[in-house]
């Protein structure tokens, strides 16, 4: 096994790094999150002798050499140095939390989060349109739809907080040269519960290759592409929030997405109409 650990750090205004990307997810993570200060250390215990566990019983059936370990150790240590780890950790393990937490669910199916969230987004009412820079590339989107509970009441005042990447792949506040609230926005549905949203679609990307976590794809011969996606979280008071990604049909990604992220009831079903394209997705939301 080798694993190029040299990492980028080119911070220029032109150019996004993995380093730079990393860096300010990490820092929005570490700013934004609180540390579960409250878990028991009994469950802690538990947890980390399993995982640990798991590890012994690799490196024992895979009979693991040191020089494998060592590459190991060296990546692990590089992940660090370019705060990579949220990146690691939203596209290779968040999925399987969300199915989890998700599992007892009867309404919306919700998806991983992902790095580039960021709370407190302009406020923009029921009829939306997403900030967006001069000339924005990429296909005019209407989204729209309705938010209701699991018998069908429609839900007044539901909030739908949603963002997503450019037409390269980048998202605002975590890539240079982008506007700090560009294709980012926070919508609050009419008395029906129902929302209109414009914006523009989507393109599909690589996550972040200049880095520690593309030198594991690279080495492993995986492939760093997720399909185009809008994130969106939707909350209403009384009510279970979901976090969600919806995806494009017909997307080259859709069924091997780097991230695991890509359910059957997440795939939209838009139209095409004059100068774009126009769907409407319906969000269903259990009870707290």
């Amino acid at each position: 096994m080798s694993i190029d650990h040299a990492a980028s750090t080119d911070l220029s205004p032109e150019v996004a790094t993995a380093a730079a990307s990393g860096a300010n997810a990490t820092e929005r993570f570490t700013s934004d999150k609180q540390a579960a200060a409250d878990t028991p250390p009994e469950r802690v215990s538990l947890l980390a002798r399993q995982v640990l566990s798991a590890v012994h019983d690799t490196i024992r059936e895979h009979k693991v050499t040191y020089d494998e370990y060592n590459a190991l150790k060296a990546w692990l240590i590089n992940v660090g140095q370019t705060g990579e780890w949220p990146l690691f950790l939203d596209v290779w393990v968040e999925h399987v939390v969300e199915e989890v937490a998700g599992e007892s669910r009867e309404g919306s199916k919700g998806t991983i989060e992902g790095p580039y969230y960021v709370p407190n987004a302009p406020e923009l009412g029921s009829a939306a349109i997403l900030p967006t820079r001069d000339g924005e590339q990429g296909t005019p989107l209407l989204f729209q739809g309705q938010v209701t509970a699991v018998d069908g009441t429609p839900l007044a005042h539901a909030v739908i907080e949603i963002w997503h990447a450019d037409s390269d792949g980048f998202y605002s506040q975590f890539a240079p040269g982008i506007p700090e609230w560009n294709l980012r926005g926070t919508v609050t549905t009419d008395d029906q519960g129902q929302f209109w949203i414009h914006t523009m679609k989507p393109a599909p990307y690589q996550i972040p290759t200049d880095g520690a976590c593309g030198n594991l794809i690279s080495a492993a011969g995986w492939h760093p592409w997720r399909p185009a996606h809008l994130h969106l979280k939707v909350a209403a008071d009384g009510y279970q929030q979901v976090t969600t990604q919806l995806y494009f049909p017909g997307d080259a990604h859709n069924d091997d997405d780097v991230a695991n992220a890509v359910k059957p009831e997440l795939i939209l079903d838009p139209k095409d109409v004059d100068g774009g394209q126009e769907v409407t997705y319906d969000f269903v939301l259990d009870k707290a």
